[in-house]
This record gives structure tokens, C-alpha cells and sequence, in this order.
């Protein structure tokens, strides 16, 4: 992509910033309306994808569109509509003693860049959110979400010609020498969200030159601690392992007190019957010797933990109080979602208190991990870093704000 492509863009966000609350909302419900109208479309392109890769492999899932997915964008694009505005709010407002009146107001950012892989859906995500914040986008997929991502976007440049605006509003990249266009053009774009495995946000960290919010790679754990109950750790584990094993904000290593290892066996034939291979500790595969297929059990290595899976795939660790289980998250975490489960109400707290992610449960799986699930419409990613945002990014993660004074003539000594 050439510098004056993005300047086209930078143009665009403009008039994006001009639009009235209801303007880029009838847009969106527009784009629902075309989504499920051009279904049949939007799944002969996804085809294509999917037909280059292997079925067994663990992207296979995020690439895949199907009716009810697409049928469920639509539901949430209308959501995003319905949402109150994030833009022209008074975050703080003061009048100081010589009679100036400060408000520091909600803006937009202006251009936003995504680079995110094997998930078409992030188009539609992405593009919902910015332009209800008032923000144009840049989107660069991954190569195996080619077509999808072609076909997406350009059902969204129909749209939104149909209401007068051009489609550099809503830019794709194609190529990885675009990706370096984009991490290098500062002054056109104001910030770049990378959403995918740790490699892409490593490279995108390392190779920017605008402004970066780190999302995704989550290593998530849950623990069992020496209080817990069972039935709530058995429905918990399971959920967050195999609800979905190809998002982020999948289990990936169950941490369990040695005086609750008797739960192990009933956690771990409930996890094998859905096809999970368990990597365990010294303990933990003493105690599930004949209890699960040895073809889903292994003894645990030095990869076993602090991996993100994205597969039917799960460490297991036996600790010997809540301290070494801390330290473990501590150590292998990547500051995503942690979970506790527990009756002892100080040591849940405990857990809630020192655990340094960006989400922290207790007696609750970390599948919640979600803006929709927390009641923010959508997100545009999970912020794993401590600077502006943390945790699921939605509308209001991705404004800014400036200062508005208003005076009368007052001059400073």
C-alpha cells in the first residue's frame, strides 16, 4: 500500500468524524440487513478458504463461517447500532478560580489499523466498532482469510457508497509488504491493534512505528484450590477447555491442590471423552495412570506450560498451597484471564487481589472473556497490556479524549 492510499484513508476518517450518532448507525443496520441477504456470497468466498487448509488444523474453526455465524454478525452489528455513543462525552469538567471552563471530552482516534489472522469475522467486528467511535479503519488479514476477508469488505464498501461515503473509509491491506506500510506510517495512522498469536504481535511491537495496543496471546489457568467443590470445578474446567478451543480465552493449564488431586480423574475422563490430550506433572500422571487413554496423556515438558494451545490440548500442574500456584500464573501467565475456583472467600480474594491479568474470576470460567459476554456489544480485542486499555476493548477503549477550555479573556500572569 503506497503512502497516498493511506492518506486517502486518513481523508476519510474525517468525514467519519462528521457523521451524527444516527448516520453511522443506520449504516450498520444496513450492513446486517446486506450480511444476511448476501449470505449465500459470503460462504461461497469462506469456501475458498477453507478449502487450503487441513481440517485438523486448530485455525480451522476461527476461519470458518457458517449461516448461524453469520446470522449471529448481524445480530450483533444491530447491537453495536443500538449502543449509545462513546463521542462528545464530558469525562471531567472544572471551572478554575480565574473563570476557566475545562471539559476533557471524548474523541475519536482518527485511523485505526488491524492486522489480525485467520478470523474473517474481525472485518465486520473491527469495522462496527471504529465507525460507531468515529474512527476509520485499516484491516489486514491473514492470507488464509483471503477471500473472506475480500468478500467481507467489499460487501461494506457497498454499503457504504449506498450512503454517500467512500470506501477508503474502510481500507484492506493484502500483502505483508502492506503490513510494513502500515506499521511505519505515523502521521496517517493513529493507532495499530494487532489481534492473533504471540509471533504476529511480537513482530507488530517490534516493527512499529505508530502507537500499539497488544491483544490476545492468552495463556490462561484455572485453579482448583483445596476448597473447592467439585461439581462447580468440573463445570468450569470443562467449559473454559472445550467451549471453544480456538479462541484466546480458552483453558490451557489446569493448576490443582494436591488435597483436591481426588477430583483430577473425574475432571480429566470428562476432558478426554471431548478429545483432550493432557500434558500433566510427575503427580498428576501418577494418579490418571489407567484412569485415561494413554493416547491423551502425556508427562508434561518443558513446552507444556506457558503455551497457548488453541486445541484439544491441556497442562496440568499439582501444587502444594495457593503461594506456589501464584507463582506459577506469575510465571507463565501472559496477563489474559486467570480463574479461581473456591469456597475460601480469603483466598479468592487473595487470588483477585495479586493475579496481574486483565481478567480475573472466581468460580467462573474465563470463556466470559468476552465484550459481548460483558455487555459492551463487541470488542475489538482483548488488551493484555496496562497502558489506556485492559481487557476486552470496545467502544469506549478506542476514543481518546482532548482538553476543551473556554475563557472570557483571562490571560496567565
Amino acid at each position: 500500500m503506497a503512502q497516498n492510499d493511506l492518506s486517502t484513508t486518513k481523508s476519510a476518517s474525517r468525514l467519519v468524524a462528521r457523521l451524527t450518532d444516527a448516520q453511522r448507525s443506520d449504516i450498520l443496520r444496513d450492513l446486517a440487513d446486506a450480511t444476511e441477504e448476501r449470505t449465500s456470497d459470503l460462504l461461497a468466498a469462506n469456501a475458498l478458504d477453507l478449502s487450503r487448509m487441513d481440517q485438523a488444523d486448530p485455525r480451522y474453526d476461527r476461519l470458518q463461517l457458517t449461516a448461524a455465524r453469520l446470522r449471529d454478525i448481524a445480530r450483533d452489528l444491530r447491537c453495536v447500532a443500538a449502543l449509545p455513543s462513546p463521542l462528545g462525552r464530558t469525562l471531567k469538567h472544572a471551572v478554575l478560580p480565574n473563570g476557566l471552563e475545562l471539559s476533557r471530552v471524548s474523541v475519536p482516534f482518527g485511523v485505526i489499523g488491524i492486522i489480525f489472522e485467520a478470523r474473517p469475522n474481525v472485518c465486520f467486528d473491527c469495522f462496527a466498532l471504529c465507525l460507531k467511535a468515529g474512527s476509520a479503519c485499516v484491516l489486514k488479514g491473514g492470507s488464509d482469510a483471503r477471500d473472506s476477508c475480500t468478500a467481507i469488505v467489499g460487501l461494506i464498501h457497498d454499503v457504504l457508497q449506498r450512503h454517500g461515503l467512500p470506501a477508503s473509509c474502510a481500507a484492506l491491506l493484502t500483502s505483508h509488504a502492506d503490513t510494513d506500510h502500515l506499521l511505519q506510517a505515523r502521521g496517517l495512522v493513529d493507532l495499530i491493534i494487532p489481534r492473533g498469536s504471540s509471533r504476529l504481535i511480537n513482530y507488530v511491537r517490534e516493527h512499529a512505528q505508530v502507537p500499539v495496543i497488544e491483544t490476545g496471546a492468552g495463556v490462561v489457568h484455572c485453579y482448583v484450590d483445596r476448597a473447592a467443590d467439585l461439581a462447580k470445578a468440573l463445570a468450569i474446567v470443562v467449559n473454559a477447555k472445550t467451549r471453544r478451543v480456538s479462541v484466546c480465552n480458552a483453558l490451557d493449564c489446569l493448576i490443582i491442590h494436591r488435597d483436591r488431586l481426588d477430583f483430577l480423574p473425574v475432571l480429566a475422563r470428562e476432558l478426554t471423552a471431548k478429545g483432550v490430550r493432557i500434558e500433566a506433572d510427575e503427580r498428576a500422571w501418577q494418579a490418571l495412570q489407567g484412569v485415561v487413554p494413554p493416547t491423551l496423556l502425556a508427562v508434561a515438558d518443558d513446552q507444556s506450560f506457558g503455551t497457548e494451545f488453541l486445541a484439544l490440548r491441556m497442562a496440568v500442574r499439582v501444587v502444594d498451597s495457593l503461594d506456589e500456584a501464584l507463582l506459577h500464573i506469575g510465571r507463565y501467565g501472559s496477563g489474559h484471564s486467570e480463574s479461581i475456583v473456591t469456597d475460601d472467600a480469603c483466598a479468592a480474594q487473595r487470588f483477585l487481589d495479586e493475579v496481574d491479568a486483565a481478567c480475573v474470576y472466581w468460580n467462573a470460567p474465563t470463556s466470559f472473556t468476552d465484550g459481548a459476554q460483558f455487555g459492551l456489544g463487541a470488542e475489538i480485542g482483548i488488551s493484555t497490556q496496562k497502558l489506556h486499555a485492559r481487557g476486552p476493548m470496545a467502544l469506549e477503549e478506542i476514543t481518546t479524549y482532548k482538553w476543551v477550555v473556554k475563557g472570557d479573556g483571562q490571560t496567565r500572569p
